[in-house]
């Protein structure tokens, strides 16, 4: 039950700071969305899975404030590629491996990926990742293993 009031309260906090809208009848049906995706996530089960049952927000924050950083160095990264004269674009296919156990954890690192310009999660299966990388740089296994030591952390509170 907790857990479904805090759900509830963030989708309201989120609703409320995207749309800003104080008016009785924007309130009224952002309230009734909120109560919608609680409903639907009810239905799917999302608060009965095991890989959610005690998220470290600590941790969580701490990951999302490190991807934040990564985001916006490869942001000005591809930025230089695609305003310079001759962008030096090297793409390529490489298979990652993941260390992640649950479900949460996979999906946290495969997003991470995708939302670092440069990269896109393009299939996963049996623990690897295939990624489409931009260039050479962003197709560095150094950092995706970071990447990866950091999600697993994540997920399972240990470094």
């Amino acid at each position: 039950m907790a857990r479904s009031l805090i759900f509830l309260l963030a989708l309201a906090a989120l609703w409320l700071a995207f749309s800003g809208l104080l008016m009785a009848m924007p309130l009224i049906l952002g309230m009734l969305s909120c109560l919608a995706c609680l409903l639907v996530s009810h239905r799917m089960g999302l608060f009965d899975h095991k890989d959610m049952q005690n998220p470290n927000m600590i941790r969580i924050q701490s990951y999302l404030g490190w991807i934040t950083l990564e985001v916006i160095k490869a942001n000005i990264a591809v930025a230089k590629i695609i305003l310079s004269r001759r962008p030096q674009i090297d793409q390529q296919f490489i298979r990652i491996q993941s260390s992640q156990k649950t479900g949460f954890g996979r999906a946290l690192f495969a997003n991470s990926i995708t939302l670092t310009p440069g990269t896109v999660t393009v299939e996963t299966a049996n623990g690897a990742f295939l990624v489409h990388a931009l260039t050479h740089d962003a197709a560095s296994l150094e950092a995706f293993a970071a990447m990866d030591r950091r999600v697993t952390a994540t997920e399972t509170g240990r470094k």
